[in-house]
């Protein structure tokens, strides 16, 4: 089935098509804007939605037979002042409207109802900083979003931790820096950041390392009125590195970003194939206080299918050799979802990681992302349901309740298996601070290497400006004293308002 849109008045497409995605994942989405680019088929299914002036309408029909309409008249803004905040309300009504047509349709709810963007809890924590209660912030989230109590719950936890830990942080008198490593041992099938497989390009990463440092040279001379909160070096797979490339990064970071000073400094030592007693030495050396070590799922033919090039042994290996050097704050991610899994592969997964017992997990919900290859390659791979997914994350909520993890952190991508939520789940005193300050977008934050992508946060206009890096590691090296210019001119136009 084809499901068209059909958009009449105002533009409100950004909210309208990801909502319709939402309830049909599987299915060809089109927007139409004029008549003459309708596809007419007696397969299609055609949602109209009218927002002209005041008037909201929201039709849908098929074979000529119209299957659901409401409509409404809304109060206008009467003033410019009012605009923008009508606007808003005048948009959540509309998708509100249209959640109850397209429940109506497939007679299925969504966790997060009317909600597509990916930081649901901001809300919240902006209501929890302005000294709402709980039970109003509740009520607001069922009844304005849709929201299932569940949900609803869920952001309110979530936000009450972050508030609390914003609160210790000092946030928006210091910076964060990100720094990424684009390579890896192997790129997994649902992979869509910029990642480059060591083997073919591994020529290439003494290049990216020089200009790397030049980029981390010229960070270490800007904002030094305010402290380095969190450091946070990514990719990618940063232990692709040998261990030679590794500790002279580690040493010009030392040198220009003094990352002593810092609250928390990670690294994502990832895949356990390319983890070694050296680099994990080395890491602990320099004052790395936060690893992560990924294993996705602890199913063998899992790990092959998704082509990641190692074994459950190493992962559990890799693991035992940070404790034994010495790591005492370690995150693993997990990946709900995967083609061809079912929920007693996850509670199995689960069984592992007790084991394993790290600091802190990260509960992912595959995504199908636009660059990877399984959305490409979609039609060879088992997909998981949607009901068996959300089975799946009521397991891992059940599991790190159990096992005194707590929800600090969440965010949603497009195209969710089950239309979920990223969570990270830590003991007391573990939380990954670099994750909620990037994502509930409250403090600025420098980034380096290729497809970074800098944030600097203006406190005092509510405002958020990005600087991106090239992504192509060719480009990257060839423009780096572009990308380097790129975020001095905005910062010698900027800074002073940081």
């Amino acid at each position: 089935m084809v499901i068209q849109i059909r958009l009449n008045g105002d533009d409100y497409e950004n909210d309208i098509y990801p909502l319709v995605k939402a309830f049909y994942p599987e299915e060809a989405v089109k927007v139409i804007r004029q008549e003459a680019d309708r596809d007419i088929r007696e397969e299609s299914l055609i949602i109209t939605v009218d927002t002209v002036d005041s008037y909201l309408c929201v039709v849908a029909e098929r074979e000529k037979r119209q299957l659901y309409k409401e409509e409404e008249k809304v109060r206008a803004a009467k003033e410019q002042a009012d605009f923008l905040k009508r606007k808003k309300e005048i948009r959540n009504h509309l998708k509100r409207m249209l959640y109850r047509c397209l429940k109506s349709l497939t007679e299925k709810d969504l966790p997060w109802g009317t909600l597509t963007g990916i930081r649901p809890t901001k809300i919240v924590l902006e209501k929890l900083e302005a000294g709402e209660d709980r039970k109003d912030i509740y009520r607001y989230m069922t009844e304005e979003y849709y929201c299932s109590e569940g949900k609803a719950e869920l952001s309110l936890t979530v936000a009450e931790r972050e508030n609390k830990l914003l609160r210790d942080m000092d946030y928006r008198n210091g910076y964060s820096i990100y720094i990424g490593i684009p390579f890896c041992p192997s790129t997994c099938l649902y992979c869509s950041f910029t990642s480059y497989s060591i083997e073919k390009y591994g020529k290439m990463a003494e290049a990216y390392l020089e200009a790397l440092m030049k980029e981390i040279r010229y960070a270490g001379a800007v904002l030094k009125n305010k402290k380095l909160t969190t450091l946070y070096i990514g990719g990618g797979t940063p232990t692709t590195l040998t261990e030679e490339q590794l500790e002279r990064l580690l040493s010009c970071i030392d040198s220009y970003l003094k990352p002593s000073e810092a609250m928390e400094y990670t690294v994502e030592a990832g895949r356990p194939d390319s983890i070694t007693e050296g680099k994990l030495k080395l890491l602990k050396a320099h004052g790395v206080n936060r690893i992560s070590i990924n294993p996705q799922t602890m199913q063998q033919r899992t790990l092959d299918l998704i082509g990641r090039k190692h074994t459950v042994r190493q992962i559990q290996e890799a693991l035992l050799l940070a404790r034994k050097t010495g790591h005492e704050n370690i995150n693993m991610d997990i990946i709900i979802g995967l083609p061809g899994e079912r929920k007693e592969d996850v509670e199995d997964t689960l069984k592992e990681i007790k084991i394993l017992n790290p600091e802190s997990l990260t509960v992912h919900t595959l995504a199908l992302k636009r660059a990877s290859r399984l959305k490409e390659e979609r039609a060879e791979y088992e997909a998981v349901g949607f009901y068996e997914t959300s089975k799946m994350a009521g397991l891992t909520a059940d599991f790190a309740e159990a096992e005194r993890y707590l929800p600090y952190y969440l965010y949603r991508q497009k195209n969710m298996s089950g239309n979920l939520e990223n969570i990270g789940y830590a003991r007391r005193g573990r939380e990954g601070l670099y994750n909620i300050l990037i994502m509930e977008e409250k403090q600025t934050i420098i980034a380096l290497g290729a497809g970074a992508q800098s944030k600097f946060v203006f406190h005092q206009e509510n405002r958020i400006e990005r600087v991106e890096n090239v992504k192509s590691l060719k480009d990257y090296l060839e423009r780096i004293d572009e990308m380097i210019d790129r975020k001095n001119r905005f910062l010698s136009e900027n800074g002073h308002l940081l």
